[in-house]
């Protein structure tokens, strides 16, 4: 809740400094005299749309209008109670017999709305004030929302480059073509939400968790931080993981198909259960990156694998080309389907792939 005086007086302070009068400025937001006379006695308050309007017009930070305010939590606005309701409040000591008083709750609750073409730049605090909206071509730009909840929204064409929106929730939301760029999306979780078309370029990702049959499409991550993450029962296709930072992110009951994992660091990467199918990984890291029951298929391992783990996989197309494989350990029932290409292994490593029956013709162990 916000204290509606406060802001009244904010309005009146700026208006006042631009030798603006109270109808000429009701005439620029389209709206009557009264209703700033309202405000400006701070009996009403405008909405988020008419204060990003109102910043504007009176050429001040939209954050002018909130920064320093403190909730008003225990503010009571007295209201007239009916017999029946003051004998019920009465008996029950929530509330003093006399006088009568009734908390009347003073917020901006924009859930359930459709904003489009909306300026929300630079705000902060929005909790669940968004929940099951529709947003199209909305600018959050540089906006402080960590802890944001979004439930069953659609999000479309929107800009969130450079806020803050960590230890975030995504709860059954459509997310597509938007903006993420240098966010800060630490900790955020993506439960049932389908994802398409963004952009996630240079984000922070730490820590985060996309889970219960998300889906993330032709969608862009490179340089991002996706260290520590959990990608549970979801699935990833046709998206670009270019140069990112994939260090201790576990994969399980998960496919990931067709995407673009290039120069990417899978250091600690868990994979389990799941498919990797047809994705590009060339110049990738793996050091001590485990696959367990997962379906491989139509890949090109190239470079370093140290201390990797292969376990009841399944191989299909998959290439081992000019490779370097050093302690790495494969249980597997037969390696026959896996190529192996000017590879060299370590002493362990060439145990392995020949226990696995795997083809040794082009494979050469390494000296001490």
């Amino acid at each position: 809740m916000l204290n509606t005086k406060i802001i009244g007086n904010r309005i009146s302070e700026a208006r006042k400094k631009l030798n603006i009068s109270q109808a000429r400025l009701a005439e620029r937001l389209f709206i009557s005299p009264q209703a700033v006379g309202k405000w400006e006695r701070g009996e009403s308050m405008p909405d988020i749309i008419t204060l990003n309007r109102l910043a504007e017009i009176l050429t001040v930070d939209l954050n002018y209008f909130s920064e320093g305010l403190e909730p008003m939590a225990e503010e009571l606005i007295p209201v007239e109670l009916s017999k029946k309701e003051s004998a019920e409040l009465t008996s029950s000591g929530d509330v003093p017999s006399s006088p009568e008083m009734k908390e009347k709750k003073l917020n901006w609750d924009m859930s359930g709305g459709n904003w489009v073409d909306a300026d929300f730049s630079g705000l902060k605090n929005l909790n669940e004030k968004f929940s099951s909206s529709n947003m199209q071509r909305c600018k959050f730009i540089g906006s402080n929302l960590s802890g944001l909840i979004l439930k069953n929204n659609h999000v479309d064409n929107c800009d969130f480059s450079n806020s803050d929106i960590s230890n975030s929730q995504f709860q059954h939301s459509h997310l597509v073509a938007n903006l993420f760029n240098e966010t800060s999306l630490k900790e955020a979780e993506f439960s049932k939400s389908y994802i398409k078309g963004c952009d996630f370029s240079d984000a922070n990702l730490i820590g985060m968790r996309l889970q219960k049959s998300s889906h993330v499409e032709s969608s862009g991550f490179s340089n991002s931080d996706l260290s520590d993450g959990h990608i549970k029962n979801s699935s990833l296709a046709s998206n670009i993981f270019n140069d990112c930072c994939l260090e201790e992110v576990e994969f399980s009951e998960s496919h990931i198909k067709g995407c673009d994992f290039s120069g990417s660091k899978f250091t600690g990467a868990k994979f389990k259960s799941g498919s990797f199918v047809d994705n590009t990984i060339e110049d990738a890291v793996w050091n001590r990156t485990s696959f367990i029951g997962m379906q491989l298929e139509d890949l090109i391992f190239e470079g370093s694998l140290e201390d990797c783990y292969f376990e009841n996989c399944t191989f299909k197309r998959v290439t081992f080309q000019n490779s370097t494989l050093i302690n790495t350990f494969f249980k597997n029932n037969s390696l026959k389907r896996i190529q192996f290409v000017g590879c060299k292994v370590d002493k362990i490593t060439y145990a392995f792939l020949k226990n696995g029956k795997a083809d040794m013709g082009d494979i050469t162990m390494l000296t001490a």
